[in-house]
Parts: structure tokens; C-alpha cells; sequence
């Protein structure tokens, strides 16, 4: 057993600094394209709910007894106020329904009687035939997804369920589905399908673009809605992905009732691999009655398929990136910019082995030729003028890049620049965690199949290791650990993996020893990374010690600091600083709490609290805006 904890243990100790998908990602490097756009201009929120699944994998995905609702509830409340930048659902409606109306030249948010369409992705139900019992493992829009969707706009946005409709024209809803969301509280939700669903002969589709195809024309319950929702899936596709922009291959009716796409023959611009073309992608983005009276983009990654034709299991549908570690994706994302969402779903498919081992044309770089064309679209690489489909040429539709690696996940916005995506991460339910407090290394929300692993250093050559389980809490008291054998341990690193998958369960936690010993010290965690810090032998820090641990919010000002305004007082002697260091943490007045994270000259006076050990990678991980900081 001992050989055995010890192969797995040098497995770990070689591979803990190796990302899951180590290689380049497939696009190439380039500045942000185009303008972010949204209540938050280029906010991509994703919302992570590891409790959101309990499917074990047998029986069909789908069934709703495989989902915990009041967790996706969460997820989706909690999505709306972060996309908005408020604290509540209701809020975040509102902050979104008022952005949608001024980019259209209108004041306010939503108001009574306007009606809304939901773009559902209902690919996988009915694809052959008009079976509408849903027992298939393909993919289509989770139904606990949709019915949680549609409680927030009753609950937090005050919409009448009568004034909601959810469509998708080219297949037919499961029965299952159209039954749980319009009972109870939504009652009166109404559903179009291709049986249904009619035509809006003065609505046809104008292609920026001559090709042969049947006229398409948009369904009366999207040119009759005042807003729109695109309610798409993160997955693959035998063409590459398949997100927000191709969701709307189901919103046109042109007499081909099984496959519209075929019949306007648009798979064609699908299929060419090339980049610098035409994308009929694009134009869909930018319809008057599509694109502009887009409130939310949704991106529905709470089980993801690798292809729209493949069979879900419970294996192919476990990721291997971060955070999801052989485990199923339970998140999703939300948006008003159309082309930042799609570029953050693309970098989630492509760079995930589970996809593109099983869908070898996820690794096909020229799946972004839309997202060039939709960032660059006032002048494409194409030459393509689009238009909204009523003549008006698009100048703006979005901003489109790439992340910086698959391991931080960080745009240009997240790394303090002013333009580009901003991916907003916000964990919902019970994830296991490491966390370091009082010189003990803790693990909240353990799993019965996780393992604690501490392994000390000294000076980089390793000396010991420590392993030890438990469920809900491990505490692991370091200073009682460095006995003799240890005594002269320099670092550590403390892991949580499932050994029997030989699978990370959380981010590691490397430490200094001389940190935990240390009584002058406390530990930052600004956005998922920790930062170490040395206090000033003062009766500020002394009386800030003794509140620990907090967290709170901190603003943004000036582009060189962040501030909380503590509710008591601290002790105070303010001098006169001249310069300001990256990293400096300090005391503004009695109560307002700073952190530094660029140098510069100032005429201020603060009191000095405290200085950040290693600034490396503080500023991105500060960002540009509020920022959620706990202090132990």
C-alpha cells in the first residue's frame, strides 16, 4: 500500500504544476476586436454550481430527479445581479432590460405587457420524427435550466407568464418539458414549435450576403416580442461548436418544417474551414428582431454534449479543465455582449480534452471565422456589409479574443485594461476548498473520496509528506506537524486530490513556511489567488489582526487602488507617504482600508498597515472593478 500511495504521490508532485490541456490553444494571439457592449460592456458571468448535478450517469440526462433546482435557481439569480453589477436578481433585470432599451434610444426597464421570446436549442428532441416524449440522449436545452430561467423573470423581473414565450421552429418541445414550466407560478408560459409556429411573411430574412436558399422568414412570436432571450448550449458540433450565434439556425420558418438550415442552405458557410469569409452567423446576430432586442445571451453548460449528434453519457460529459476535474460542468454562463460570450464558449470547448477527443473538429481553428466577422463587423475581414435585415449596416455588435491560458482564464478586462472580455467567475454550493488560517490547513467541504496531501520542501528539495481524509472538514495543524524530520522545511504544498482518479479536486495551496509561523502575517485571497503579507509592528495592524478573518468588497479608484470602508474605526498616525508602493496596504483616514496595486508619487497621508510579500500577478487578479477580498 505504502508503494503504492508513493507512485501516486510522485504522480502528483510531477504533474501539480501542469495544466490539464498543457498545449497552445488553437487561435492565434490578437488584441480585442471590437467594442464590449452590455450593462457591463464586455462581462461574461459563469456561474458554477458543483451541486447542481447528482446524475450517476445512468437512465437519460435529462430526467429533471438528476438536478438540484434550487441550486440552478441560485445559479441563475446570482448570474443576473453579477451581470448587472448589483446584488439582487431583481436588480440585475432591471440593469438589463434598462440597457437594452437606451442602446435602442429608449428610458427605463421592462414595463407591464411587453412580451418576451425565449430561443431554446430543442436540437436533440424530434430530429426524425414528431415524437415528443424527449427520450433521447442528445442534447437539447435543460428543462431545469429553462423552468428556473423562467421563475426569475416571474419572481425577480415581475413578468407575467402570459407574456413569455419560449419557441424553437425546427423542433418540437418534449411534453415533459412544456408541462413543468408552465405549471404553478408560470402558468400561461407559451411554447412554439414547428407545428405551431407562424410565419411573419413581412419579416423575411436579408442575408448581407447573394446565395441560393429558401426564404426565411422569422416566426410572429420573435417580431412580436419587445425583447428576446438566446437560450443556447456550450457544445460541440460536427462543424466545430455550437453556441449563441448558431442557436438562431432554429428561429426561421421557409417550408422546410424538419430543417430550416438545409433549406436556406446555410451549412455551407459552415463547412468551408476557412477564415476571412462570409457568415450568415453574423447577420443573425445583427436582425433588427434577433440581435438588437437581445436582453440575455445564456449559455446553457450545466451538462455539455461533444457534438449536437452524440449520445450523452456519464463519461463523455465529464470535463477534465479546471475547476471541473473529471466532473460535469455544472455552470453557466450569461451575457449582453453576443461575440464575448461566444468567444468564451469557444475557449471552454477547445481547449477541453473530453470535446476535442471526441470531436476532433473542435480543434478546427477556423470555427472563430464568425467571431472575427461579428468583432470586426464595421469593417469584416469578409468585405461583407451586414445589415440588420432592414437596411441598417451594423457598426458594433461586440468584443471578441481569447483568454490568456486555460488555467487562469483571465481577459483583457480581468488584467486591468480598459477594453476586451471581462469573465466573471461566481461559485455557487458547496466546492471543496483550501484555505490556511492559524497555521492550520483546512479543507472545506471535503469529499469522502478526497485526500489532503502536504508535502514539505526545503529550499525546493523535498523532505516529507503528510496525507490525511476526512468529509466536510480536514484540519491539518502545520506547526505540530514539523517535528524533527521537518524541522528545517522551508515550503510546502498542500493538494486535494481524488486518488482514485488520480484528479486534482481544488487548486493547490503553496506556502511558505516562515508565513504560517510568523505572527506577523496574514493571507490575502483577492478572486481565487492568495497573496501573503507582512504586517507593520503598529496599533493599526495590531487592531486589524484582531477582526480577522473578513471579507468584504472593495472598490475601484483611480485605476491604481482598491478601498473598503470598515464599519469601526482603527487606530490612526497618518504621515505623509510621498510614494506609493505596489502592494502596500494602508489605512485612509480612520476606516477606509486600502490596497495598492501600482507605484506612484503621492501628496496623501496614510497610515501604513502592511505590505504584500509577492506582488506577481496582483493587479490581474484585482481586475478593474469591485473586487471580493478575504484577509486571514
Amino acid at each position: 500500500m505504502k508503494k503504492i500511495l508513493s507512485i501516486i504521490l510522485g504522480m502528483i508532485l510531477m504533474t501539480a504544476n501542469i495544466t490539464v490541456f498543457t498545449e497552445a490553444g488553437i487561435f492565434p494571439e490578437h488584441e480585442p476586436y471590437g467594442k464590449g457592449v452590455g450593462a457591463k460592456p464586455g462581462r461574461v458571468v459563469w456561474s458554477h454550481g458543483k451541486d447542481s448535478v447528482n446524475w450517476d450517469g445512468n437512465g437519460y440526462w435529462w430526467n429533471p430527479d438528476n438536478f438540484n433546482e434550487s441550486t440552478i435557481q441560485n445559479m441563475v439569480n446570482s448570474a443576473i445581479a453579477e451581470l448587472g453589477g448589483v446584488s439582487s436578481a431583481a436588480d440585475g433585470w432591471n440593469a438589463l432590460f434598462a440597457n437594452r432599451n437606451e442602446k435602442n434610444g429608449e428610458s427605463g426597464g421592462y414595463k407591464p405587457g411587453e412580451k418576451i421570446a425565449i430561443k431554446a436549442n430543442i436540437n436533440g428532441s424530434a430530429v426524425m420524427d414528431d415524437d415528443t416524449s424527449g427520450e433521447t440522449k442528445m442534447s437539447y436545452t435543460n428543462p431545469v435550466l429553462l423552468k428556473t430561467l423562467l421563475i426569475s423573470l416571474v419572481r425577480e423581473a415581475g413578468i407575467a407568464p402570459s407574456d413569455i414565450t419560449v419557441y424553437d421552429v425546427s423542433r418540437l418541445f418534449p411534453d415533459y418539458m412544456t408541462e413543468m414550466c408552465s405549471e404553478g407560478i408560470l402558468q400561461g408560459v407559451n411554447f412554439v414549435n414547428r407545428q405551431n409556429g407562424i410565419a411573419d411573411t413581412n419579416a423575411p430574412i436579408q442575408w448581407s450576403y447573394e446565395f441560393s436558399g429558401k426564404v426565411n422568414y422569422l416566426p410572429t412570436c420573435v417580431t412580436e416580442a419587445k425583447y428576446m432571450i438566446n437560450l443556447a448550449n456550450l457544445k460541440g458540433h460536427s462543424y466545430g461548436i455550437t453556441l449563441c450565434g448558431k442557436n438562431h439556425f432554429g428561429s426561421f420558418i421557409n417550408g422546410n418544417t424538419m430543417r430550416p438550415p438545409e433549406g436556406a442552405n446555410l451549412h455551407q458557410w459552415l463547412t468551408k474551414n476557412e477564415m476571412g469569409i462570409y457568415s450568415p452567423l453574423v447577420d443573425l446576430m445583427a436582425n433588427k428582431h434577433l440581435g438588437e432586442k437581445t436582453v440575455l445571451y445564456m449559455l446553457d453548460a450545466i451538462i455539455c454534449a461533444t457534438s449536437e449528434g452524440a449520445s450523452i453519457t456519464g463519461d463523455n460529459s465529464k470535463w477534465q479543465q479546471a475547476p471541473f476535474y473529471n466532473d460535469y460542468t455544472s455552470s453557466i454562463f450569461v451575457s449582453q455582449d453576443p461575440v464575448a460570450i461566444d468567444s468564451v464558449g469557444a475557449d471552454f470547448l477547445t481547449n477541453e480534452p473530453t470535446v476535442v477527443n471526441n470531436n476532433s473538429s473542435a480543434r478546427n481553428a477556423s470555427v472563430e471565422n464568425y467571431l472575427h466577422e461579428a468583432g470586426l463587423v464595421s469593417a469584416a475581414p469578409s468585405g461583407t456589409v451586414y445589415t440588420n435585415s432592414f437596411g441598417k449596416a451594423a457598426d458594433n455588435l461586440g468584443v471578441h479574443e481569447h483568454w490568456n491560458n486555460p488555467t487562469d482564464k483571465q481577459y483583457s478586462r480581468n488584467l486591468g485594461k480598459d477594453e476586451g472580455i471581462e469573465l466573471v467567475a461566481v461559485k455557487i454550493g458547496s466546492e471543496p476548498e483550501l484555505s490556511i488560517e492559524d497555521g492550520k490547513i483546512t479543507v472545506t467541504n471535503a469529499t469522502e473520496n478526497g485526500t489532503l496531501i502536504v508535502v514539505f520542501y526545503k529550499n525546493g528539495i523535498l523532505t516529507g509528506v503528510r496525507t490525511c481524509k476526512g468529509t466536510n472538514k480536514i484540519e491539518f495543524d502545520i506547526k505540530s506537524a514539523i517535528n524533527d524530520d521537518l524541522a528545517d522545511a522551508t515550503d510546502l504544498k498542500a493538494f486535494y486530490w481524488d486518488l482514485r482518479t488520480i484528479s486534482p479536486l481544488c487548486n493547490l495551496l503553496p506556502l511558505t513556511l516562515s508565513n504560517i509561523t510568523d505572527s506577523n502575517k496574514i493571507v490575502l485571497t483577492v478572486n481565487d489567488k492568495t497573496f501573503t503579507a507582512t504586517l507593520e509592528k503598529n496599533e493599526t495592524a495590531a487592531a486589524l489582526k484582531t477582526l480577522l478573518p473578513m471579507a468584504f468588497d472593495m472598490s475601484e479608484l483611480n485605476g491604481n487602488e482598491k478601498y473598503y470602508y470598515m464599519p469601526q474605526n482603527l487606530p490612526s498616525n497618518a504621515e505623509r507617504v510621498s510614494t506609493i508602493h505596489e502592494g502596500d496596504i494602508m489605512l485612509y483616514g480612520s476606516n477606509c482600508l486600502v490596497i495598492f496595486y501600482e507605484t506612484f508619487n503621492t501628496s496623501y497621508s496614510y497610515t501604513k498597515i502592511g505590505h504584500i510579500d509577492d506582488t506577481s500577478g496582483l493587479k490581474a487578479a484585482v481586475g478593474s472593478g469591485s473586487v471580493t477580498v478575504t484577509i486571514r
